[in-house]
């Protein structure tokens, strides 16, 4: 019992750490475009998010319900290695990407990460298919779609209602909304993603017998997941803020007003109804549809393509990952400490590699790059691995065929720059 109440200590450790993980991943989804447009200060941004991220994890545990006993058959066998495993995965995933400055979803990483522990250690009989179709990969491909719609609507009226009106006029009137809708997203977040980590807590102590199976999380277990994502939502992920900030499209403030309203509204409704669909998604897709929406706006495909191909590898690659953890793990006590001490190893290098160049507030709140210039943002290792599964930029192209491309030899000159841009 000693050893099981001890590895129960160490998953609800490392699930915190996930936590925070996501807290700063996910940043970017209720404040980038707020920073972008210089409605908040960056500091004060990442601070408000966070309170709200603390408030919003009280308001609902349907997420987390669906997490603790839906996903995952917690009466088949499931034992508190195998969520080990899970989360170590779910966390290499979301320090890759982050490192990268990609916004995959944290979500999805979570629950890759269990399905492929849990299919390594006990078999696909323990995961419950349909819900993982109808609660996870439907709301996947549905959410983004459906939040790019309602911003690129959104944005499309809000130009025609001021068409009449300067911008410059209606620019601090859009700013305060978008506190107001960056609020929202916030407090929309920790209804969703605080709950994640609720109830993979509430499955560790499931499967130790601590609690029966179908039980609400314990409100300590509400109150340490929603203070572990609000202080990784105020330390702040730069990175992804500054991909979606102004790597994606150049977002104004009517723009990024309509974008963070039409996601707070498809988070919000997904969590009433227990949909742990990922954030992350939901804000980048409603970012491109407000880049659209807006007459001369440019979406810089380049960046979203390689967003989109982070999407489609994050639930298999955080369960491959996971899987092996898993497999680690089932070999006993040496085996759940050499899991721990490789995940650390492998967390300790990525922390590292981001010291060579690191991102700062104030690179994140800098101004947007001009139109077309997608190619100017910066390079990294897993960026660039990620590149070569993405649709390429037309730009390339062009370049090849002008006449004077021949003679520079341009295909060298990005190898240098990918390793030492790497942030």
């Amino acid at each position: 019992m000693e050893h099981i109440t001890l590895l129960i200590g160490i998953v609800i450790v490392t699930a915190l750490v996930f936590d925070f993980t996501n807290g700063f991943h996910d940043t970017a989804n209720a404040m980038a475009t707020t920073i972008s447009t210089g409605a908040l200060k960056p500091k004060a941004a990442v601070a408000m998010s966070a309170a709200l991220n603390l408030v919003g994890a009280f308001l609902s545990v349907e997420v987390a319900k669906t997490i603790s006993g839906g996903i995952i058959d917690e009466t088949a066998g499931i034992r508190p290695e195998v969520i080990f495993a899970g989360l170590v995965g779910a966390i290499v995933w979301n320090l890759l990407t982050w490192l990268a400055g990609l916004p995959s979803s944290s979500s999805h990483a979570l629950f890759g990460g269990l399905i492929g522990a849990t299919v390594a250690s006990v078999g696909f009989d323990a995961v419950n298919g349909d819900k993982v179709v109808m609660k996870v990969l439907i709301p996947a491909v549905a959410a983004p779609l459906v939040a790019g719609i309602s911003a690129w609507a959104a944005t499309k009226l809000t130009y025609r209602l001021a068409r009449n009106r300067d911008e410059a006029d209606t620019a601090k009137g859009y700013r305060a909304g978008q506190i107001a809708s960056a609020a929202l997203v916030s407090l929309a977040h920790g209804t969703n993603d605080a709950q994640k980590t609720m109830g993979v807590i509430t499955l560790a102590l499931v499967t130790g017998g601590v609690v029966a199976p179908h039980s609400d999380p314990p409100l300590w277990v509400v109150v340490s997941a929603g203070l572990a994502i609000a202080l990784g939502t105020y330390l702040g992920g730069w990175r992804i803020i500054q991909t979606l900030g102004k790597g994606l499209t150049d977002i104004r403030p009517a723009q990024g007003f309509a974008a963070q309203t039409g996601a707070a509204t498809v988070i919000l409704a997904s969590s009433h109804i227990g949909f742990a669909l990922s954030t992350t998604q939901v804000c980048s897709g409603s970012i491109m549809g407000a880049g659209l929406g807006r007459k001369g706006g440019v979406v810089r495909w380049s960046t979203a393509g390689r967003m989109v191909a982070a999407w489609c590898l994050t639930l298999p690659a955080a369960g491959l990952v996971a899987a092996g953890a898993a497999l680690l793990a089932d070999q006993g006590d040496w085996g759940v400490a050499a899991v721990a001490v490789l995940g650390l190893a492998v967390s300790g290098a990525i922390w590292l590699v981001s010291r060579r160049k690191p991102v700062t507030p104030d690179d994140a709140a800098g101004s947007p790059a001009p139109a077309g210039t997608a190619s100017a943002e910066p390079v990294g290792v897993v960026t660039a691995a990620l590149q070569a599964v993405a649709p390429p930029p037309a730009g390339p192209v062009a370049t090849v065929a002008a006449p004077t491309a021949v003679t520079p030899e341009p295909a060298p000159a990005p190898v240098a720059p990918a390793v030492a841009a790497t942030s």
